[in-house]
């Protein structure tokens, strides 16, 4: 049986979230920041699980995804960056860096590069505004808007193929790999057992990955500031009582 926060005991993305559902699904998991627009976004542990949900049937219902495809997430530090993450290891998609991918969820700084693709692969684009709304302008033909797209499906979601641990999460680790402690600790931060984690790398990225895994599979919470203000970092660090930082 595994314990909630204690890391190397999970094997999937499932098991980890599912422990921290039962262990308080009402405190903070994500919380975000732009130093540049002033944003604040709080996600609980039970909100958080309700975007992944809704992302899932997205990648599963509208991009027509399954397991064992992969998706890259061509976005900037954001927390749209984490649900994805998480949305693409509940289906059991690979995470990957490639230029091929099955899928390509990207920001707006994204849509030169994969607009053309959208006539082969599944495009999904977020606008990276307040609250993920959609775009204020029309998208390239073909290209599909998260704003839009996701607020239809349902905040629950069961794979019907779900993943194991065996399954790839990245290009080259394993779910279950994933979730062995050293890979959790691979951050180098000093973060503890319920520990909140303040970075500003990109969760999405193969460097900062760890960022997001080492706190949520130590049943602890990540704080994640995007145009960082060097200025204005420590008073993040103690209005969000941060334990450590990457």
């Amino acid at each position: 049986m595994t314990t909630p926060g204690t890391s190397g005991a999970y094997s999937t993305f499932a098991e980890v979230l599912a422990a921290q559902l039962r262990r308080d699904p009402g405190r903070p998991l994500v919380t975000f920041y732009d130093h540049a627009t002033d944003e604040r976004v709080e996600l609980s542990v039970t909100t958080y699980a309700n975007w992944v949900a809704k992302a899932s049937g997205l990648l599963t219902e509208v991009a027509d995804l399954e397991r064992g495809m992969s998706l890259r997430i061509d976005l900037p530090p954001h927390w749209l960056s984490t649900v994805f993450l998480g949305a693409a290891w509940t289906v059991g998609l690979r995470v990957t860096t490639s230029g091929d991918p099955d899928a390509v969820v990207c920001g707006p700084d994204g849509l030169d590069a994969w607009a053309p693709r959208a006539g082969s692969i599944p495009v999904l684009a977020c606008s990276l505004r307040p609250l993920g709304v959609r775009f204020a302008e029309a998208l390239p033909a073909g290209v599909l808007d998260v704003g839009v797209e996701i607020w239809s499906q349902p905040d629950g979601f069961t794979a019907w193929d779900p993943p194991t641990g065996d399954d790839l999460a990245t290009d080259d680790l394993t779910q279950a790999r994933l979730w062995t402690h050293d890979r959790t600790a691979a951050v180098g931060s000093g973060l503890t057992d319920g520990g909140r984690l303040l970075s500003v790398a990109d969760p999405a990225s193969p460097p900062g990955m760890a960022t997001f895994t080492e706190p949520l599979g130590r049943g602890g919470s990540l704080v994640l500031v995007r145009n960082p203000d060097p200025a204005r970092l420590d008073d993040v660090h103690d209005a969000e009582r941060a334990t450590a930082r990457a």
